[in-house]
Parts: C-alpha cells; sequence; structure tokens
C-alpha cells in the first residue's frame, strides 16, 4: 500500500512538471523572407556555382570559394569573419567587402528582391 501511494505521488508530481521550453532556433534556422525556388534559379544566372559548390541547383559546381553545402548551419560566413544571419548573408552576397573588405569574393551587383531571394534559397541548405 506504501509503495502504490509513493507511486502515486511521484506520478502526480511528475505530470505538474513544467516542459522545458525549446532552445532558441539558431538565427540561420528562422524563417527568411523571400521566393526560395526563385533564388535556387537565380544562381546559375549570377553564376555563383561558377565559384562554389551549391546544392540543388544547375550547371558547373566551383571549387575556387567555399562550399555552401550546409550554409545556414553555419555560425559564421566568409572564413568566420561575419556572423551567419539573414541580413548578414544578404549584405554579403550584395557587397561582400563591405561586411570583410579582406574578402576575394566580388560585387556581383544583385537586386534587392534577387538578393533576397538568392538569401531565402542559400538558409535552405542545412
Amino acid at each position: 500500500m506504501k509503495r502504490t501511494l509513493l507511486f502515486l505521488t511521484l506520478a502526480v508530481a511528475c505530470s505538474r512538471a513544467e516542459t522545458p521550453a525549446p532552445p532558441p532556433q539558431p538565427a540561420a534556422a528562422q524563417l527568411v523572407a523571400g521566393d526560395a525556388e526563385r533564388g535556387r534559379a537565380l544562381i546559375p544566372q549570377y553564376a555563383c556555382n561558377a565559384c562554389h559548390i551549391i546544392p540543388g541547383t544547375t550547371g558547373p559546381q566551383g571549387s575556387l570559394a567555399p562550399t555552401l553545402a550546409g550554409l545556414a548551419s553555419r555560425p559564421t560566413i566568409s572564413y568566420g569573419a561575419v556572423p551567419n544571419t539573414p541580413a548578414n548573408l544578404r549584405q554579403f552576397i550584395q557587397n561582400p567587402a563591405s561586411l570583410n573588405p579582406q574578402t576575394a569574393m566580388p560585387p556581383i551587383g544583385l537586386p534587392d528582391n534577387d538578393a533576397q531571394d538568392i538569401t531565402a534559397f542559400l538558409m535552405t541548405l542545412r
């Protein structure tokens, strides 16, 4: 009887325990504005894959620059110089030297809407 009472007391106590909140998602995992499918289609048009390996895109896959496989899971971009957030990634692909003056990546001249869509696509690469 005492054992049953102890078990019931523990069961009730456990059922009242609060479930811990899930850990916050890194910035790269948050939803990103833009059309990721359109961004995927823009990659070859801007020849991003001439220098980078970019999974899910068509055309050549370059090895001159870092692979972008798993980009959304990385804490930083541009060889660790810049925190990996959607805003930083967008700024970096539009004007790389504005965030890392030492980068070898040239400015491509992306319009805002294209940069947003490419950013949305790159943030799907986990």
